[in-house]
């Protein structure tokens, strides 16, 4: 079921993501060579009669593309000028590479939506529900009912940054600030204490709980989708911003092993814990495909800012290039990201 489940699941991100580019393409004009979902070679394929694109299932059930003409260094002499990439205006471009980005973020939204309609949902603020005796929480003053503002001078909205701040602590002294039932603030330092779970795994905790209470309904629903998918694009933003600072390491990064043994875990706990899971990794999914590095979307969109700046498009060799040595890279860091991840099981 682990399998099945992360094949599913990457795969309904893929698609989503790719349906995005694919639909503004054909919106445009583009001229579309192929969908595909997957990597590697093809299991299942298909053109509709008299069709222009190839509908492809790969054997890899991870990435996937959409082949635009155009899109980098193209001498097919058959497709016409206007219906390749670079003959578009700029708007158009720049839609069509965002487009499988906001597919993710409106994915995410929506199961989130469906989770909070099914089974309720709870608040995302980081506000102390209670706190356990002796624990590092207890011992620096945090008290029931106090929101938790910043940590070491960043700023908290969700207790996901706070899970993520511990866990790269080390279990060094971090400053809080919190703000009480009064409004008034503290400041507080707390050290938080080094746990390890059944399976060996060590972790950070100070002992806080948040308020696990469900509210339903239609309202609810749509304001808890909303404010989680926030927290979680900040998230990742928090996230990518403590890789460049050093608090975090690429050791932490989890890559196609380590998300199956995830999705393999949650999906022992249930189907609420599926639809989260799955919103959490296509906003992942749409968060780093916006960072501004090549081969990413977001780095086509850097070249299309270039253009309309100096007025003249960058060649479409060097832009291959470019985009060829980003795609080298990303390979080199998934091959260590994976092993990292065999290591980590063994």
């Amino acid at each position: 079921m682990g399998i099945l489940w992360f094949i599913l699941i990457l795969g309904a991100i893929v698609l989503v993501h790719e349906f995005g580019h694919f639909i503004f393409s054909k919106l445009f004009g583009v001229y579309v060579y192929e969908f595909s979902i997957g990597m590697g070679p093809k299991l299942f394929h298909f053109k509709k009669k008299d069709g222009e694109t190839e509908y492809c299932i790969r054997l890899i059930p991870i990435g996937g593309f959409v082949s635009l003409a155009g899109e980098d260094a193209d001498d097919n002499k058959k497709i016409p000028e206007e219906r390749k990439l670079y003959s578009k205006p700029v708007w158009q471009r720049f839609l069509i590479m965002v487009a499988g980005v906001m597919n993710n973020f409106i994915f995410a939204f929506i199961l989130l939506f469906i989770m909070a309609l099914i089974y309720g949902s709870v608040t995302t603020k980081p506000v102390v529900e209670s706190v356990v005796e002796g624990k590092p929480a207890e011992i620096a003053g945090i008290m029931k009912g106090d929101t938790i503002v910043s940590i070491d001078g960043q700023k908290i909205s969700s207790f996901s940054e706070i899970q993520l701040y511990l866990q790269t602590s080390e279990g060094k002294e971090m400053e809080f600030i919190v703000r009480g039932t009064d409004g008034n603030k503290r400041t507080l330092m707390v050290s938080p204490e080094k746990v390890v779970d059944d399976v060996g795994k060590e972790g950070y905790v100070i002992g806080i709980a948040l308020d696990t209470k469900a509210s339903k309904g239609f309202i609810s629903s749509i304001k808890y989708a909303g404010e989680t998918t926030l927290s979680l694009y900040k998230l990742m933003f928090t996230t990518i911003k403590q890789l460049f600072s050093g608090r975090a390491s690429v050791k932490d990064l989890s890559g196609p092993v380590g998300i199956y043994t995830i999705v393999s875990e949650e999906s022992k706990a249930g189907f609420q814990n599926i639809l989260y899971l799955t919103a959490y990794l296509s906003i992942n999914v749409g968060f780093i495909n916006l960072l501004p590095f090549p081969a990413f979307d977001g780095g086509r969109v850097v070249f299309l800012i270039i253009e309309k700046i100096r007025r003249k498009r960058v060649p479409v060799k060097v832009e291959a290039m470019v985009n060829g040595v980003g795609f080298a890279l990303l390979i080199l860091l998934m091959i260590f990201v994976t092993f990292n991840d065999i290591l980590r099981l063994l």
